[in-house]
C-alpha cells in the first residue's frame, strides 16, 4: 500500500494523523490504520456517485464553492485548537451525501478492521472527509477536469494502487446491487498497476511534494 503510507509518512500526513489522533483521543497508529482505509473508502464512494453526468456536476460545483484545496495549506492551524463545528458539519453533509445509508456500516467496518469504537471513527470520518474533498479540489484544478469523464478518470486514478484488503472493503460496503461495477474500470490499474509512480501514490506524491 504504498500510495497511501507514502501520504502517511509524509510530513502533512503525520501532521493529519497527529491532529485527528489528537483530536480524537485515540493512538496514532490506531488512526493512522482508520485514515488509510477511510479515504479510499470516501473516495470510492464518490466515484460512484460521479459516474452521471449529475453527480459529477454536483460535486464539481461544491468543489468550486468551497473545496478548492486550501483546507492542506494550513492543517496545523486547522488541528491548533481543535477542529471546529463547522469542519466537522461540512464532513458530515459531504458523508450523508456519498455514504447514505451505507455509513452506519462503514463506521462498523472500519470500527471493527482498526479496533476504535464506531463513535471515534465516526469523528475520523468527518474530519477526513473535507480534507480528501480538498485533495480532489487541488487535483482538478491542476488537471483542469471540467466534465463527467474527466471527473471520473480523475477519482479512477486517485483509486489506483489500492491493497486487496482495501478494494474488498470498499466494493463490499459500497456495490449494493453486488455486481461489483464500482470498481470494475480500475480494477486492472488497482491489481496490477505501478504503485511507485501510478494511481494514489502518484497523485499524492504530486499533491504533497515527494
Amino acid at each position: 500500500m504504498a500510495g497511501l503510507l507514502d501520504l502517511l509518512n509524509s510530513p502533512m500526513g503525520q501532521q493529519l494523523i497527529s491532529g485527528v489522533a489528537g483530536q480524537t483521543n485515540q493512538p496514532a497508529d490506531k488512526t493512522a490504520n482508520v485514515l488509510s482505509m477511510a479515504m479510499p473508502l470516501i473516495l470510492g464512494a464518490m466515484k460512484k456517485n460521479v459516474s452521471t453526468p449529475e453527480g459529477a456536476q454536483g460535486l464539481m460545483s461544491a468543489l468550486s464553492s468551497n473545496h478548492n484545496g486550501s483546507i492542506l495549506d494550513n492543517l496545523g492551524g486547522l488541528f491548533g485548537g481543535g477542529v471546529d463545528d463547522s469542519l466537522m458539519a461540512d464532513g458530515a453533509g459531504i458523508l450523508g451525501h456519498v455514504f447514505g445509508d451505507k455509513q452506519p456500516q462503514v463506521e462498523s467496518a472500519l470500527s471493527s478492521k482498526s479496533g476504535i469504537d464506531s463513535g471515534s471513527v465516526a469523528q475520523i470520518l468527518k474530519i477526513a472527509a473535507p480534507i480528501v474533498m480538498g485533495m480532489i479540489g487541488k487535483q482538478t484544478a491542476q488537471s483542469n477536469v471540467n466534465d463527467s469523464t474527466g471527473m471520473n478518470a480523475l477519482l479512477g486514478s486517485m483509486l489506483g494502487g489500492q491493497p486487496q484488503e482495501n478494494q474488498s472493503l470498499i466494493t463490499s460496503l459500497l456495490d449494493a446491487d453486488g455486481d461489483g461495477s464500482i470498481l470494475d474500470d480500475v480494477a486492472g490499474m488497482v491489481m496490477g498497476g505501478n504503485k511507485s509512480s501510478g494511481g494514489i501514490g502518484g497523485l499524492l506524491g504530486g499533491l504533497f511534494g515527494k
